[in-house]
C-alpha cells in the first residue's frame, strides 16, 4: 500500500471493488453511507450512521473488506466501524426556564428529545392528512392564535407525532429561545405522582404553568381514568390557554371517544381545532415510500415497481411501510440478492396477508361502505336502504349495528363518516352500536360466527 494513500482513497478503492462482489443494494445501504475517518497503523476507521449499522457492517462485511484490502491494497488492513461522532452529539430541543436568582435564562433539558427527521419538509401530505397538516402549519406560523389547542387524532403510526414535532422544530428555528415542552402524557402522569409524593406540587405547577410557551403532549388518551392527573392537567391547560400559550395534543381517538375523560377536559380539547389523520390511500403510501427512499438515498436501490408492490399490500400505517423498507433491505443484504418484487414478496411474507393477492397478482380491493351494507343486509334478510333509513325496528337495528361495526373494523372509517353513511346518525349512536356488537360477540358464539362470515365475505378477493 502506498504510504501516501489517504483514508478516503483507500475506502473508495475498497467500495469500488466490493461492488463487483456484493449486490448494489448492499453497497448503497451499508457501505456507501460509511465515512472514512482515519488510516494509520494498519487500521482503517470508518464512521457509520448508527450503532445498528456498526454491528451489521462488522458482522457481515469486515471479512470480505479485509480480503479485498489484501488483494487491492496489498496489505493486511483491519477494518473498524464506529458511530460517527457528530451523530452522538446531535443537539436536541431544550426547554428554557428562568432561574430564581437572576433574570438570565438557564438551559434545562426536560421532556422527550425531538426526532430530527420529523419536520414539515419530510411530512408527505395526502387526502387523509391534509387538514391536520394545514392546521399544524398554521399553528407553527402563529402560535397561540389560530388553533389553540390543536388536537390531532388517528390510529397508531399514521404521523401524529411527526406533525407535532414538526411544529416544535419550526417554532424553534424561528425562535431559538422559545420555551418548548414536548412530552408524553405518561410522563406528565409520572411527574404528578412524584411531585405529590415529594411534596413538590408548587414547583411542578410553576414549571408547567409559568415557564412554558409551547406545550406539546403526545397520547393524551393515557389520561383516561386518572382523576388526580386530570385535575392538574385541567388547571395547567387553563393557565397556559389563558396566557395565550400554544397547546398541541395527540391521541388515538377524538376527545369524546376517550373513556374516563372528564367532560370539562373533553370540552377544552375541542375548543380549537380537532383534526384527524386517516389511513393513507395507495397514492399517498407510494409517495411516503419514495420520500423514505429519498431521505435514505435509496432511490436507485429500490425500484419503483417494488415500492408500488409494498404500497399495494401494506396499508395499516406509515410506520409499518417504512419498517418494510428496512426489513427488505436487510433481507436483500443477508441473501446477497438484488431488490425485486419476488424478493419483496419473500421478505415480507409475514406482512402480506393471505387473500390480498388475486391470481393475477393484483391486490384485493378494500370493500366500500356500500359493499358492507349490501353484504350485511343480504345475510340478515333486509335491504341496504333499510340500514340507511331512520327506522328503529329490531329487524333493522341489529344488522345496522353489525354493518357499523364492520365499517369501523374493516374500513377504519371515522365515527362521523360511519354516522353519515347510515342515515346521518351522530357519533354517540355509532359508538354504542360498535360497542354492543363487540360485547355480544364475546358471549354469543352463534352471533359471532354470523358476523365473522360476513367479515370473511367482505375480505375475500
Amino acid at each position: 500500500m502506498s504510504a501516501n494513500l489517504s483514508a478516503s482513497e483507500a475506502w473508495s478503492r475498497l467500495v469500488s471493488e466490493a461492488q463487483k462482489e456484493l449486490p448494489e443494494a448492499t453497497v448503497r445501504t451499508w457501505l456507501e453511507p460509511a465515512k472514512p475517518i482515519s488510516l494509520e497503523d494498519g487500521q482503517l476507521i470508518l464512521g457509520a450512521p448508527d450503532q445498528f449499522a456498526v454491528e451489521w457492517n462488522t458482522s457481515k462485511h469486515t471479512a470480505i473488506l479485509t480480503r479485498i484490502a489484501a488483494d487491492v491494497l496489498h496489505t493486511e488492513l483491519e477494518i473498524v466501524f464506529q458511530v460517527q461522532e457528530e451523530r452522538t452529539q446531535r443537539s436536541q430541543m431544550d426547554l428554557w426556564v428562568p432561574t430564581a436568582s437572576s433574570d438570565k435564562r438557564t438551559k434545562v433539558r426536560l421532556g422527550r428529545p425531538l426526532n430530527d427527521r420529523y419536520t414539515f419538509k419530510t411530512f408527505v401530505i395526502g387526502k387523509s392528512n391534509e387538514l391536520a397538516a394545514a392546521a399544524a402549519h398554521a399553528v407553527a406560523e402563529v402560535p397561540g392564535k389560530t388553533y389553540n389547542p390543536l388536537f390531532i387524532y388517528g390510529a397508531t403510526g399514521l404521523g401524529k407525532t411527526h406533525l407535532m414535532q414538526a411544529v416544535a422544530h419550526a417554532l424553534s428555528e424561528r425562535n431559538s429561545g422559545a420555551r418548548v415542552m414536548y412530552m408524553g402524557a405518561e410522563q406528565f402522569i409520572n411527574e404528578v405522582i412524584e411531585s405529590i409524593h415529594g411534596r413538590k406540587m408548587q414547583e411542578f405547577r410553576k414549571r408547567y404553568r409559568s415557564d412554558i410557551e409551547i406545550f406539546l403532549v403526545d397520547d393524551v388518551h393515557f389520561l383516561e381514568g386518572k382523576e388526580m392527573t386530570q385535575e392538574e392537567f385541567f388547571h395547567t391547560f387553563n393557565a397556559l390557554h389563558e396566557a395565550g400559550k400554544q397547546i398541541v395534543l395527540t391521541s388515538d381517538r377524538p376527545p369524546k371517544e376517550i373513556p374516563g375523560l372528564e367532560a370539562r377536559l373533553v370540552s377544552r380539547f375541542e375548543w380549537g381545532m380537532v383534526a384527524d389523520i386517516g389511513q393513507p390511500d395507495l397514492e399517498l403510501r407510494i409517495a411516503i415510500l419514495r420520500k423514505k427512499a429519498e431521505q435514505d438515498n435509496l432511490e436507485l436501490t429500490i425500484p419503483d415497481d417494488v415500492l408500488r408492490f409494498i404500497a399495494e399490500h401494506i396499508r395499516s400505517s406509515v410506520r409499518e411501510l417504512e419498517g418494510c423498507i428496512i426489513k427488505l433491505l436487510l433481507f436483500a443484504s443477508l441473501k446477497h440478492r438484488e431488490v425485486t418484487i419476488e424478493l419483496a414478496r419473500e421478505a415480507l411474507s409475514d406482512k402480506i396477508r393471505q387473500g390480498t393477492e388475486q391470481s393475477s397478482g393484483a391486490p384485493a380491493a378494500t370493500p366500500s361502505v356500500d359493499r358492507v351494507q349490501e353484504v350485511v343486509a343480504r345475510r340478515w334478510g333486509v335491504t341496504p336502504e333499510g340500514l340507511r333509513s331512520k327506522a328503529r325496528t329490531k329487524t333493522l337495528t341489529i344488522p345496522r349495528q353489525v354493518a357499523m361495526f364492520l365499517a369501523r373494523d374493516l374500513l377504519g372509517m371515522q365515527l362521523v363518516q360511519i354516522g353519515q353513511a347510515f342515515g346521518g346518525r351522530d357519533h354517540s349512536t355509532v359508538i354504542h352500536s360498535v360497542g354492543k356488537v363487540a360485547k355480544n360477540m364475546k358471549y354469543d358464539h352463534q352471533f359471532k360466527e354470523r358476523v365473522n362470515l360476513a367479515r370473511r365475505e367482505l375480505s375475500a378477493p
